[in-house]
């Protein structure tokens, strides 16, 4: 099985990847912790300041140190250059809001998972013709779970996940995986600004858990 599959069946596996970014390395390093220790084993850190690259790479090390298993992917990636600086920090995995074939080009070649953002069929396609397996439906509170399901058939053997509007409940992430979605991408409202700023490492951690407890409930 290949390294991009593996990813993939991590990131399915769980449905939920909470994704986040602050501009302190040492709280990213604590939420990322935090998150291992609710059960996540996926976890996209997102490429929203200048400190990005320096803080995902200690949390690497600390990933290394620390925390088996854990899958540490890198989202708003819009460049070469960036996919570049990332993948010799040791990402795991890629994403970006939109579609940049010259990074499906690199990452392919370095058989590491990308997931572009795509809104339109025509850009799923251009994807799916450049070699993605996992394509991120962005942003989802304006597609809708409709726009999946009217879909999904027309690309059997791509594998979605939506980011954005996804609420943290059983209603809405249910939606979403009967629509056709594979995993979903929780931000905002699983790792709010208010948490990061105030630390609040046992909320997050418990409500990770019951992001996961809706998962299991689901899928049962």
């Amino acid at each position: 099985m290949s390294t991009i599959q593996k990813t993939i069946d991590v990131i399915a596996e769980q449905v939920i990847l909470p994704l986040y970014f602050t501009t302190d390395e040492a709280i990213s390093v604590e939420i990322l912790r935090t998150l291992y220790k609710a059960g996540i084993r996926a976890v996209e850190y997102t490429n929203r300041g200048p400190e990005a690259l320096s803080n995902f790479k200690k949390m690497v090390a600390v990933r290394n140190a620390e925390l088996p298993e854990m899958l540490l992917g890198i989202g708003t990636i819009k460049n070469l250059q960036q996919a570049k600086d990332f993948n010799d920090a040791k990402a795991d995995f890629f994403i970006s809001p939109g579609f940049v074939p010259e990074v499906a080009d690199f990452l392919k070649d370095q058989e590491v998972l990308y997931a572009p953002g795509c809104m339109t069929p025509t850009e799923i396609i251009a994807a799916e013709n450049a070699g993605i397996k996992l394509v991120k439906l962005f942003p989802g509170n304006i597609l809708g779970t409709e726009f999946l399901s009217s879909i999904k058939d027309v690309f059997p053997s791509l594998v979605f996940m939506t980011t954005g509007g996804v609420e943290p409940t059983h209603a809405s992430i249910e939606s979403w995986f009967s629509a056709g979605a594979s995993a979903v991408g929780l931000g905002s409202k699983l790792i709010s600004k208010k948490r990061i700023e105030e630390q609040d490492y046992d909320v997050i951690e418990n409500e990770t858990k019951k992001m996961l407890e809706i998962v299991a409930t689901i899928r049962r």
